[in-house]
């Protein structure tokens, strides 16, 4: 896996840059706040030194008044509740910018990614590492005020503690600065390795979440536990666990050696200080005063380098992980904008019909072709039925219609319009649609049908209504709460333990619920259907086609189904084989024609016959 596209000064200052101004916008009250505590909390430490180098010099000083160390101890008390203050106020500030930022963040990420109006790079597994790379920075960007935050502190910590070293002593203050480059840059190598190595493992972390899930999700814990699959999927986790944990122990070990020298190394020259400055008392030629200057000026310089160091480093490792955040936000659409200007806002009602002019299509560029020259007309107010063996394109072709992807040849008109020169969102409102993997909304069952028009989500009569129409509102009616009852065993109604639990569905039901969500549509330009039988027995599957058939008669539709049976009453049908309309005509042409549709339908009822027997 290829690494991010650029790890240098300039990424890390895009990132900062980012992060400040996503807080400002978030909570701007709640920043000013905890800067006014930096300033405060940055410089308390080196004027309670100087006020303390008072105090001891006055105390050996002779003939000193005890009077005359009251202004600087009310001082000193000064500055402590200052101190005190500014800790609980940067403790409520830190909590709002938490808060806001990871809110803000998370839903402009969430936006860009819903902003998305194809299916391309929701399917591209290196896209979906920088997503997950975004979230976790999302979640974390408060981390990165807090380390510049922290930083800007102790600047101003050690540019009066340096200052004061250079009134005692300029050599000693050059020496210390110098001390710390090395540690610096260190810890600046140090977080780009560790950013590198959460982009080279974001694979198997994701692999790993993948596998974590298959273990606790209800749905897949049938199988796992009939094959006994618990063991295997847990081995393969901890492999890409112990696979993440090998690079982080490497990185680690390599690390603590460099880390270990910079420490002797400071605390060398703190000390060596620090017995120049007691030589130099006992000489005379500093005073006791001087020397508790001294003390706290290396206390304080040493822990705000450290913090300084840290923050830098902190600051470096997430604002090179914000880029991934930056990245998503900033991607543009997989889906083209209309390219004509003189091109209709929304697409007309449908009037003429659907057509496809040599459509090619594969899902990526040294992938196979899906579909090859598909060609074909669909009258308004007719149905067409599609049909052919699983992996001829059928489903592909669905996607298609729906502007999910764009083919790369030909293309696709409405009412003689490129379906290409209208927004996709504006072609999906004039489009009903059943997928053959249908959502189950951990949802009340209300919910999961108003889901299909939202203007209509509250309308508990089109609700009922659409149920009805997909024979499933008898069904559910007699759950615990009705239309009410959560269809979900990971959530309570209303978040509390108290509440009763949800229900979950059979398969059957699912997919009627699924078709009736696609109802809450039923008055829209298009229906398209693919396989609706699904999980349906015979009798209901032709029970929910002869309702379809009978609601959407005069309506242009589009079915899809393997079960022929269900498609003899459209007006045309077409057989799709690799790729290509292999035949086209109406049930008994095709019977006639006595060609692959015939031996698929022939094949298919010898099939009931001999059940019948």
């Amino acid at each position: 896996m290829s690494g991010p596209s650029t790890s240098g000064p300039a990424a890390v200052l895009r990132g900062l840059s980012a992060v400040l101004a996503l807080t400002g916008r978030s909570c701007p009250g709640a920043l000013a706040a905890r800067v006014a505590t930096v300033v405060i909390a940055g410089t308390a430490p080196v004027a309670a030194s100087w006020l303390l180098k008072y105090v001891v010099d006055s105390l050996a000083a002779e003939g000193f008044r005890a009077s005359d160390l009251n202004w600087a101890a009310a001082g000193i008390g000064l500055l402590t509740i200052l101190l005190a203050a500014a800790s609980a106020v940067s403790s409520y500030a830190d909590g709002r910018i938490r808060r806001a930022t990871s809110t803000r963040a998370q839903s402009e990420l969430l936006t860009a990614v819903n902003r998305l109006s194809g299916l391309s790079k929701l399917e591209q597994p290196a896209f979906h590492d920088r997503v997950q790379l975004a979230v976790q920075s999302a979640q974390g960007a408060e981390r990165l005020v807090g380390a510049v935050l922290q930083g800007a502190q102790s600047v101003l910590t050690l540019a009066g503690f340096l200052t004061s070293l250079l009134l005692v002593s300029p050599t000693l203050a050059a020496v210390l600065v110098v001390a710390a480059v090395p540690a610096l840059f260190a810890h600046l190598a140090n977080s780009r390795h560790r950013a590198d190595l959460f982009w080279r493992t974001s694979n198997l972390a994701r692999r790993q979440i993948f596998y974590r899930g298959l273990l606790t999700d209800s749905q897949a814990a049938k199988e796992i536990r009939l094959y006994g699959l618990g063991g295997y999927f847990a081995q393969r986790m901890r492999t890409d666990l112990d696979s993440i944990n090998g690079q982080e122990e490497r990185l680690d070990r390599r690390l603590v050696a460099y880390e270990t020298a910079l420490a002797v190394l400071g605390a060398g020259v703190s000390t060596g200080a620090l017995v120049w400055g007691v030589h130099q008392a006992v000489a005379h030629v500093l005073t006791a005063g001087d020397v508790s200057l001294l003390v706290a000026a290396l206390a304080g310089m040493q822990t705000a380098l450290v913090g300084l160091v840290g923050c830098i480093a902190q600051s470096h490792q997430t604002a090179l992980m914000f880029s991934h955040y930056l990245h998503v936000v900033q991607v543009g659409d997989d889906l083209p904008a209309p390219a004509a200007p003189a091109a209709p806002v929304a697409p007309p009602p449908l009037s003429q019909g659907l057509e496809l002019r040599d459509v090619w299509f594969r899902y990526s560029d040294d992938g196979p072709w899906i579909l090859r020259g598909i060609s074909l007309f669909v009258p308004h107010g007719t149905s067409l039925a599609v049909v052919g063996l699983n992996g001829a394109g059928k489903s592909t072709l669905v996607k298609l219609l729906c502007r999910l992807y764009d083919p790369q040849r030909g293309s696709i008109h409405w009412d003689g319009i490129d379906i290409r020169d209208f927004p996709a969102d504006q072609l999906r409102e004039r489009v009903s649609v059943v997928f053959q993997d249908p959502m189950e909304y951990d949802l009340t069952a209300g919910e999961n049908i108003g889901l299909g028009d939202l203007g209509s989500l509250h309308d508990h009569g089109r609700v009922r209504a659409a149920a009805d129409d997909a024979d499933i509102h008898t069904a559910l009616t007699r759950l615990p709460q009705g239309y009410e009852t959560m269809l979900s065993r990971m959530f309570f109604p209303d978040d509390t333990e108290d509440s009763s639990p949800g229900v979950q569905l059979s398969g059957g039901q699912w997919q009627r619920l699924a078709l009736a969500r696609a109802l809450m549509r039923s008055e829209r330009d298009l229906m398209i259907l693919d396989e609706p039988g699904t999980g349906l027995d015979a009798v209901a599957e032709r029970h929910v086609h002869d309702r379809l058939t009978s609601l959407r008669r005069g309506a242009t539709s589009i079915l899809v189904s393997h079960r022929l049976g269900t498609v003899r009453a459209a007006d045309a049908i077409v057989v799709i084989a690799d790729g290509t309309v292999r035949e086209a005509g109406t049930h008994e042409q095709l019977m006639t024609a006595d060609g692959a549709y015939a031996e698929l339908f022939t094949t298919q009822a010898q099939g009931y016959e001999e059940t019948v027997r």
